[in-house]
């Protein structure tokens, strides 16, 4: 990326879903994408549970998942949260950037919540969507299509970024150049803030 100033990135999150899918293609590509941030020495940091990727790994799992070994043993280091907002909250504080390959509503929730507190300013870190064989091209036209209803401003729409390949993603996001909202980017977010005690989105399950 020759000209293109590139943000260093050392781990990188990753929301996935529970199941493989329909498609050989997912799988096929979470393995890729594993082979390329380990090429890369990108560390990856997940969910936890059984999930076999290459590269240093980092599972963020909540307690209640490891009873009765729900989702199986945790591939490298596991972190013990109790709470899926907890867990969520570790991983932006722990990942440099985050890529959600294809999934169902928990790794919709995720992606949304990364990118709504991207749009609060509570991080400036990239978002992207590792677009498998069209997976997500109706979330993106949903999007853009709230963008032209002006739901979504222009300059909130470009945090979520998508690619194809896992090279081309991870190239977008060190290339990725966080623009905040001049309203919202003095929200101060520290605990002691008066504006997160009436601003804070916690979801509480």
């Amino acid at each position: 990326m020759e000209g293109v100033s590139v943000r260093k990135i050392k781990k990188i999150c990753v929301f996935c879903g529970a199941n493989s899918g329909k498609d050989v293609a997912f799988v096929n590509a979470a393995f890729h994408l594993g082979e390329v941030l380990g090429k890369r020495k990108i560390d990856l940091v997940y969910g936890g549970g059984k999930l076999g990727l290459m590269g240093q790994v980092l599972g963020i799992i909540p307690s209640a998942f490891t009873v009765n070994n729900l989702v199986g043993e945790t591939c490298g280091k596991e972190i013990k949260v109790a709470t899926m907002q907890e867990r969520l909250v570790m991983m932006m504080e722990l990942s440099d950037a985050f890529i959600a390959l294809p999934g169902g509503f928990g790794t919709l929730e995720e992606l949304f919540q990364m990118i709504s507190w991207a749009q609060l300013s509570i991080h400036n870190k990239p978002i992207g969507v590792l677009n498998i064989n069209g997976f997500f091209n109706g979330l993106l036209s949903f999007v853009d299509h709230a963008v032209k209803q002006e739901f979504i401003t222009p300059r909130a729409r470009k945090i979520l970024i998508s690619a194809t390949t896992a090279d081309e993603l991870v190239d977008k996001l060190q290339a990725f150049r966080f623009e905040s909202d001049p309203a919202l980017s003095k929200l101060k977010w520290s605990p002691s803030s008066s504006q997160k005690e009436k601003l804070d989105l916690t979801l509480r399950l």
